[in-house]
């Protein structure tokens, strides 16, 4: 397997993730108040969201079991928390959450951990 296949495979799982986590926001936000009764879980399902992030669940399902078959665990782990950042980031514009300085460095972190991971990592077959 090459690079390209790598990079595209995080990218779709991140895309998954991120659709993921965005829709469940949403999702949430649209059937406040949340009080744990029949009427409430009615209403999550009436939103387009919550099937949003159902889908974002299986699409990342299926990308994450199709990288692990090829990828190394390692770097692959790391990679697949890459979502955090994009999570953030799209938080800040569509909930109008602030970016801490806290965020930014947890943000920096997890890009040189997943970088570091996957310095020296050779994919299956020795394919560079």
């Amino acid at each position: 397997m090459s690079r390209r296949f790598y990079i595209i495979g995080f990218l779709v799982l991140m895309f998954f993730d991120t659709i993921t986590q965005i829709s469940m926001k949403f999702a949430g936000n649209t059937a406040l108040p949340m009080k744990l009764n029949l009427d409430w879980g009615l209403r999550v399902l009436k939103t387009a969201w919550i099937y949003l992030a159902l889908g974002g669940y299986l699409g990342s399902f299926v990308t994450w079991m199709t990288l692990l078959k090829h990828a190394p665990v390692g770097p692959s782990f790391a990679a697949s928390h890459m979502e955090i950042i994009s999570v953030t980031l799209l938080s800040i514009w569509l909930f109008h959450e602030p970016l801490t300085s806290l965020k930014a460095v947890g943000g920096l972190l997890i890009l040189l951990g997943v970088m570091c991971l996957a310095k020296d990592q050779k994919p299956k077959g020795g394919a560079a």
